[in-house]
């Protein structure tokens, strides 16, 4: 660890700097250059590491993602206890994943995907209507108003998952309908129909909470 060099001024032993007078110049001789901190290993490094089975790589990686990946889950599931054992799952079979990973986008990007993949195998294992609990919706919310995140909150309950999973990927994590497509097996066109319906839907019940 660095430290500030210390006062040139009533210290004792060598002076942090040397003087040299010749005639009317003075030449004041730098401090010595501290030794430079091991660099922070890259991602690439990181990555490379975490695929030979390294666990401390594998900290490294779920002390930057792991919060972003909790939200995507939490989103789809609406349990904590859900997406938690979403996330335990994703970086437990990721040395293995990362073996696979192609380097093409961000990884990111690519964790985001493999996450919400994971988050609808379990959808779909639990054929489980996914809610949210208002208590923790925080957790989850953009920045508005108490009011509004709870009214969005309960709107967003009350969608079916089919429709509910495809406003979540689409319109909060932004994949595209391509990509919907393909996590959820159906065509371009079911995913924009039901991100259609979705949004009817949603923008019905906000309304009816409104007037209310």
């Amino acid at each position: 660890m660095l430290q500030e060099p210390a006062s040139s001024r009533g210290s004792s032993g060598e002076a942090p700097c040397k003087v040299r007078a010749c005639s009317r110049i003075v030449i004041v001789m730098p401090f010595a250059t501290p030794r430079s901190e091991p660099a922070i290993a890259s991602q690439v490094d990181i990555l490379a590491e975490t695929r030979a089975g390294s666990p401390t790589a594998l900290a490294a990686l779920y002390e930057e993602h792991a919060n972003q990946l909790f939200a995507v889950a939490y989103r789809l599931l609406g349990s904590r206890d859900d997406a938690e054992d979403v996330v335990h799952d994703v970086f437990v079979g990721l040395p293995e994943a990362l073996r696979r990973y192609e380097e093409r986008g961000s990884f990111a990007g690519w964790l985001r995907t493999i996450t919400a993949r994971v988050a609808l195998a379990r959808i779909r294992e639990t054929s489980a209507r996914p809610t949210i609990d208002i208590e923790e919706a925080h957790v989850v919310a953009p920045a508005r108003s108490s009011d509004a995140s709870l009214t969005l909150d309960r709107a967003l309950r009350d969608l079916s998952p089919s429709l509910r999973t495809v406003l979540v990927l689409k319109e909060i994590e932004g994949f595209s309908h391509a990509e919907i497509a393909a996590m959820l097996d159906i065509s371009v066109g079911a995913s924009e129909v039901r991100l259609h319906r979705a949004l009817q839907a949603l923008r019905a019940t906000l309304k009816n909470e409104k007037s209310s």
